[in-house]
Order: C-alpha cells, then sequence, then structure tokens
C-alpha cells in the first residue's frame, strides 16, 4: 500500500474494524515516513457479475459508475454522500444475493428508482427522466401527478 501523501510504500495499521454490514474492513493507516493517516477498505472479490444492456450488449458490473447516476439524480439536493453510498450498497447487496452472474440493467434501474422514491421525489424525477426516456414535458407532469396521487394517499 502506498501513502497517498508522498507514495512511501510503508505503514502501519492503527486501528481495523468490520465495515459496510460486515461486508468489508476498513483499516486507519499510517504512514512510516511522513506520518499522515488515511483510510483504506478491503473487500471480498466477487466473481464478476455482468450487466446486459438494452442493446443485449454486456459490460462488467461497474459500482462507481452506480454511484455516479445515483450521485447526479441528487445534484443539489439535501441528501448526504453516506446516503447515497448505503443505497448503493443496497442495490448491490440485492443483486449479489440473486446469485445471478447476469443481471439487465432495467432491474438495476428498477431497485435504483424505487430507492430514489423513497429518498427524495425531485431525485427521483430526475432519474426517471433520463431511465425511461422521456420524450416530452407531458411524461413529466404525469410522473409527477402520479407521485402527488400517492403522496396524498400517505
Amino acid at each position: 500500500m502506498r501513502c497517498p501523501f508522498c507514495s512511501h510504500g510503508e505503514d502501519k495499521v492503527v486501528d481495523s474494524r468490520s465495515s459496510k454490514e460486515g461486508r468489508a474492513v476498513r483499516r486507519r493507516r499510517e504512514c512510516l515516513r511522513c506520518g499522515q493517516r488515511f483510510t483504506t477498505y478491503e473487500y471480498i472479490e466477487n466473481v464478476s457479475l455482468t450487466i446486459i444492456k438494452n442493446d443485449q450488449r454486456r459490460e462488467p458490473f461497474d459500482r462507481q459508475k452506480l454511484m455516479q447516476g445515483v450521485v447526479a439524480a441528487c445534484k443539489k439536493r439535501p441528501v448526504s454522500i453516506k446516503k447515497l453510498e448505503s443505497i448503493v450498497d443496497k442495490i448491490e447487496n440485492t443483486i449479489e444475493k440473486s446469485g445471478r452472474m447476469e443481471v439487465p440493467s432495467s432491474e438495476i434501474g428498477t431497485l435504483v428508482m424505487a430507492e430514489l422514491y423513497e429518498l427524495d421525489e425531485v431525485a427521483y424525477i430526475r432519474f426517471a427522466s433520463v431511465y425511461r426516456k422521456f420524450k416530452d414535458i407531458s411524461e413529466f407532469i404525469s410522473e409527477v401527478k402520479d407521485i402527488e396521487s400517492k403522496t396524498d394517499v400517505k
């Protein structure tokens, strides 16, 4: 492990604990050269998961790509990064628990929409507009009215 501050190759582990609901180990490290501390995460390497795109292309699952989509939907919304990471963790767990090696991207989009619906209605509409490929304002209005009607019921 190289220090992110000085690139020295030796460090010591100061603290180690379970993280991400037991799916990772969080380690606090201290560089033996510059004394700076940094955090690393150790994950179990999973069998590669393949995403089946709408045009039937296949590509490896990319957690970072999923996170970027969720972050984009929540841009300038009062939602913490920690909450977004939790959503991505939950979606990733759901996919892994399915036991399948190939998952359609549409299934992942549906999971994201369900999580965003519960989290923030504006983020949900933003994501839905891209995911469902809204063609005009009437589709936006229809979706907003649908949300309003469900909110009135609650």
